[in-house]
């Protein structure tokens, strides 16, 4: 994150704080414990299982097996993209990457969406074809493929039941595939109606509902994604609260230069100066920094303690 920088030529008490806990941001979207075995299996079954669903919609002319493809795709590529995210966010930092590699987890969750969003316009333009001019498919390859993946949703979710309660992670796998379940079963029942009744019409209505529950699972991550990518402070975290919370501690007469940003999609980074009239600079300072962790799990923050407000801030 570029911040500006302020040339303070005078002899006033000038204490910097550097924290670098691990307590994690506000934005809890953890990454992917790739030790864990059930992700691993979860992402090779999955992954095969995609590919098998959409040669299938392909073959059978169905664009909600291409869509419900999309959908259980969409799941397995936030298991890998967090998971590499993960993997490059605990490398070391070096001597250019001051940071390391945690803003790794927030381009994955961006190229994620993006990615989503393109498959969805596209599996969209063909089901609105299809609209236009149905076509005979296949009603008996849709209900057994889609059958199948009701039964690898499920069986995944499962993995996941047990744990969901007490890991942010496994809850997240357990809601996505029983939701991806859900939709399974959708399709089933579109391609039974389609098989007793004949209308090929439903097969794109379906791919069209499915796109819309994409899209609308993709916005709210496309949203924080790119807010972290533009270094806005993460969901969750109130800026205002921080600074009114500063202010609070005894001694503190004003707060500016308040940065707060998203160092990656869990860890959470702050700057500040606080002008402040009391003589224990270092325990202001130890002060601030628990208070920044212990209320606002903000682990990583940067305080400038200033004995009067600077010339380069005159509102302050």
């Amino acid at each position: 994150m570029a911040h500006a920088h302020h040339d303070h030529g005078h002899s006033h008490d000038h204490s910097h704080g550097h924290d670098h806990g691990n307590a994690h941001g506000g934005h809890h979207h953890g990454p992917v414990d790739t030790g864990d075995w059930r992700y691993a299996v979860g992402l090779i079954v999955n992954l095969a299982f995609v590919g098998v669903e959409f040669g299938a919609g392909l073959f059978s002319g169905s664009t909600a097996l291409m869509a419900d493809a999309g959908h259980n795709l969409s799941d397995v590529l936030g298991l890998a993209m967090a998971g590499g995210a993960a993997w490059l966010a605990r490398r070391a930092s070096g001597s250019q990457k001051t940071y390391g590699y945690g803003k790794a987890t927030v381009l994955a969750a961006l190229g994620n969406a993006l990615l989503l969003i393109f498959a969805c316009g596209a599996i969209a333009f063909e089901a609105v074809r299809r609209l236009a001019e149905p076509a005979p498919v296949m009603s008996g390859l849709i209900m057994t493929v889609a059958a199948i993946g009701f039964v690898i949703n499920l069986g995944t979710a499962l993995l996941f039941m047990r744990d969901q309660h007490s890991d942010l992670n496994a809850k997240g796998a357990y809601l996505h595939m029983m939701a991806d379940a859900a939709v399974s079963i959708g399709v089933v029942i579109a391609g039974g109606v389609i098989w007793m009744t004949g209308w090929s019409i439903i097969d794109p209505l379906v791919s069209l509902g499915i796109v819309a529950v994409i899209l609308i699972g993709t916005w709210g991550l496309l949203k924080d994604s790119v807010n972290l990518a533009l270094d806005a402070a993460p969901r969750g975290v109130d800026v205002e609260a921080i600074r009114a919370a500063f202010l609070s501690l005894p001694g503190v007469t004003a707060v500016h230069d308040l940065h707060v940003w998203g160092l990656s999609t869990t860890e959470t980074a702050l700057t500040a100066h606080l002008c402040h009239s009391r003589t224990d600079g270092d325990v202001l300072l130890a002060e601030a920094q628990t208070m920044a962790r212990g209320k606002f799990h903000i682990g990583h923050t940067t305080l400038q303690l200033e004995a009067e407000p600077l010339a380069d801030c005159p509102t302050c």
